[in-house]
């Protein structure tokens, strides 16, 4: 029976929404695209921004973590999202986590850090279209015109009272990634399908 467990394939939190998901899509007809990405690596980490840690793993990464509050900076296929004045969120590829994990303690040497591989704990929903913002905006309470939170820009807040990190991908037409706990995702999908009905 545990082995049955081990390999069993990876079910994603929203993987029963994912019909739902693309049929709002088809109807919006291109004002809004809602798709789960799940399986992302997210690695939080914790260290002193001042110190020598934080200098050597931004070289190990390839990627200076952000140290402007709620911003993002992004090289490859690595995003780091600025969480508070010691804590980051590196967002990568699917199965990278242990790569990520290994290269930052290494580059750290003796210096403290935290390196917790969150994976599992969200899973991501992508929003884009031209209605992206708008549909957003029912249910989250900053201020999301493009110049108050445009590309680069991240937030920890709620959306549909649920707690998210929201992030304004660097690229506008790659809208926003809405990370969420893979117990509240359900529920998340839910709403932003009901919220999405006035532009299908």
């Amino acid at each position: 029976m545990a082995d049955n467990a081990l390999t069993a394939p990876l079910r994603s939190p929203l993987s029963q929404a994912a019909d739902r998901l693309a049929t709002a899509t088809r109807a919006s007809g291109g004002a809004i695209r809602l798709a789960e990405l799940p399986f992302l690596t997210q690695i939080n980490l914790r260290l002193d921004a001042k110190g020598a840690a934080a200098a050597a793993v931004g070289l190990a990464l390839d990627l200076q973590l952000p140290l402007q509050p709620n911003t993002t900076v992004r090289a490859g296929e690595l995003t780091a999202l600025w969480l508070g004045p010691d804590e980051w969120l590196l967002v990568g590829p699917p199965g990278t986590e242990r790569d990520l994990e290994g290269r930052i303690r290494e580059a750290a040497g003796d210096e403290f850090v935290s390196v917790i591989d969150v994976s599992a704990q969200r899973t991501t929903l992508l929003v884009t279209g031209p209605r992206a913002r708008d549909l957003l905006a029912h249910g989250c309470p900053l201020d999301l015109h493009p110049r108050a939170f445009g590309p680069g820009r991240c937030a920890q807040t709620t959306l549909g009272r649920t707690q998210v990190v929201l992030v304004a991908r660097d690229d506008p037409r790659a809208g926003f990634w809405v990370l969420v706990r893979s117990t509240f995702a359900g529920y998340l999908a839910d709403w932003l399908l009901d919220a999405a009905t006035e532009y299908v």
